[in-house]
Formats: structure tokens, sequence, C-alpha cells
């Protein structure tokens, strides 16, 4: 099973999706019987014309993906980490599937947008180690596991930072409605696709005289004080966790995530005031701020956005303060906040016929 869904999600679409399968982390207890079985189960999959029913395989989106693909690949083979390579048809713009040995997700140095997967090896005792790891990336879209023991499964998913993750299964094809789709730190900036705040976004709820000019800001917070204030803040209680529909052997929980507070700009303290009164209704943290300097959003830390009602020329040194910062990208918000800026998603999904069936489904049946 792990096997199916290793090749699914790494190799499909060329491996050219979002989502996609990148790197493979295996308990060396195992390693080298999966990596058997992966390898063999590789050597079934058909390369050609996507239009024909019989392949597995298309080719990557162009010549110069093609060759900065290749290129990598051929770096890795120099260093002798090819573990498996395919053969590719003679035209077209193909990348063989392709296995490549690393020591952990930290040696991958950018991520490779076609069929190459990367394959570490772990001892048991490490997990915590491995999951760790892949937090420090900063990345945070997909994330899987295949595992029967529950407690492990538990630990994983409460400490992994990732917007969906996927138990016993792959970790594509996210459904709309059962698995809202999105990641958060560098891999997401607001709500998921197709879940229930999603909605929300493309509607319109203009904050008040947002167009009207300011009048100067006469007692401007210092950084000083707005820092502290932000280590200073409590995390907000997060809405209870909500069961989506799926298919019958599939558990989809969407649950929330306290975001860091957001700065309430003003620019006028009654504004900033205002603000902060509707991100806490949301049930979100905020730090009144009003009159701060545009330039100190370039390297402030603890907060995960900003608010201000104004013009938009005065709200520019803000947005390029923000722009100019390293890491996430944080929101300036113009109108007014919505639960997305308060919570993050996350979205976990389990094929519960992999450790023995849905329990909930059975005693529903036996009643």
């Amino acid at each position: 099973q792990a096997v199916r869904d290793i090749l699914g999600s790494s190799f499909q679409s060329a491996g050219q999706r979002c989502s996609a399968l990148r790197c493979l982390y295996l308990q060396e207890d195992i390693a080298d019987a999966v990596e058997e079985m992966l390898f063999g189960a590789m050597d079934e999959l058909t390369l050609g014309d996507p239009w024909h029913l019989v392949t597995d395989i298309g080719p990557v989106i162009d010549a110069t993906a093609q060759a900065a693909i290749a290129a990598y690949v051929e770096e890795a083979r120099l260093a002798g980490r090819v573990l498996k390579e395919l053969a590719v048809p003679a035209t077209g713009h193909f990348i063989a599937p392709t296995v490549l040995r690393v020591g952990g997700i930290a040696d991958m140095p950018r991520e490779i947008f076609g069929p190459v997967l990367h394959i570490a090896r772990f001892r048991a005792q490490d997990i915590d180690r491995v999951v760790e790891a892949v937090n420090a990336t900063g990345y945070g879209l997909t994330f899987g596991l295949h595992t029967r023991i529950d407690d492990r499964v538990q630990s994983v998913t409460t400490r992994i930072r990732a917007g969906n993750t996927y138990v016993n299964r792959n970790q594509i094809g996210a459904v709309v409605g059962s698995q809202p789709f999105g990641g958060e730190g560098l891999s997401g900036t607001g709500p998921k696709a197709g879940g229930p705040g999603y909605l929300a976004r493309f509607t319109r709820n203009p904050a008040p005289d947002r167009a009207d000019p300011t009048p100067p800001q006469t007692d401007s917070a210092s950084e000083t004080a707005v820092a502290a204030a932000l280590r200073d803040a409590a995390a907000p209680k997060p809405p209870a966790a909500i069961v989506l529909p799926g298919p019958t052997g599939e558990s989809n929980r969407l649950t929330f995530v306290p975001r860091a507070p957001v700065l309430c700009l003003g620019p006028t303290a009654q504004k900033a005031a205002a603000q902060a009164s509707a991100l806490r209704a949301l049930g979100g943290a905020a730090v009144e701020a009003a009159g701060l300097a545009p330039e100190t959003l370039s390297h402030l830390k603890g907060f995960s956005g900003a608010l201000i009602w104004t013009d938009a020329e005065t709200a520019r040194p803000y947005a390029q303060a923000l722009a100019a910062r390293p890491g996430p990208i944080l929101p300036l918000i113009g109108d007014y906040p919505d639960a997305a800026h308060a919570f993050h998603e996350r979205h976990v999904c389990i094929d519960t016929t992999a450790s023995g069936g849905n329990a909930q489904l059975l005693a529903e049946g036996s009643s």
C-alpha cells in the first residue's frame, strides 16, 4: 500500500503537482524492502503521449524545465546518488522518473518540479528529528505518513506544520469540501481552497472611511512597546475542529491553529481600536500600533499581518515594508479581517481502512 501511494504521489502528472511527494523518509528497518518493491513497481511504468490510455507518465511542461531537471539529476549522478532511473522516449520533453539518495530534506536545495524522488533513511528513535527537520524548512503544504501505530499518527499529525496531512493514502488530489487545500508558512497566505472560509475571500467587507483623508497621528506607537506587546500577547483559543464529509473508510478533520497577533496600524488610535475589536470578535489576537513607522514592519518579529484603513498612497510604504521581509508573505489588510487572518487551517485525511476499519462506522452499524 505504501509503495502504491509513493508511486502515485511522486510520479503522477510527471511529478508536476505542488502537492507531489519530493522527499521520502524510510525507517531503516524496512528501507531495503520498500526500495526493492518501489523500484520494481517503477519498472512497470509506461512513459509516452498522455493521449494514450496506456501511458502512465507524460513529459514535463517545456524544454526549459526539462533541461533544468536533467542538469540536477546529472549532478546527483556524478555524486553517486542516483538509486533508480527509467529510460525515456527518444522525442519529447521527457524526464525519466528518478530516485536520488539524500541524508535528509535539508540536503534538497530547492523544489524539483518533476518526477524526481529523494529518499532518506532514519532510525525509529529519530522520528521526532524527522518532524523537526521538515518543519525547519519553513514550507508546509502537504505531508504524508504511512503507519498502523495510532500513537504515531497522533504524535506526528499534531506536531507537523503543514496545511494538509495525509495518513495511509497518497498526498495528491485534494477533493473540494472533503480536503480543503492550502499550506502555511512559506507555502500559504490565506484560507484553504475548497474550505468553509474560502468563499468569504471573494466578498467585500469594506472598512469605514478607508478613502477619507486621515488626520496626522500625534501619539505614534514605539517599536519597543509594540515588540513587548507582541511577546506578551496570549494565544487565543481556537474553534472546535470540523468533521468534513468524505467517502466511507476515510476520515477528514479540519482544525484551527492560532496565528500570531495582527498589528492594528490605524492609522489613528480610534481606527486601531476598531481593527483590534474586529479581529478579537473573530477569536484572533491583535496588538494596537497606531502610527507605527512603516519601516518597522520590515524587521519586527512576532506578528502574522497588519491592518490599516487608509488611502492607497498612505498604505503603500507599509505594503513595501512587508514585501521586503524574508520568510513567509505577510498580508496588509485594507478591509475588515476574516477568520483566516486569525487562525491557520490544518486538515488531516486518514484512510481508516488501512488500520482495521472505521471504528465510528462499525459503532453506528452495531447500534
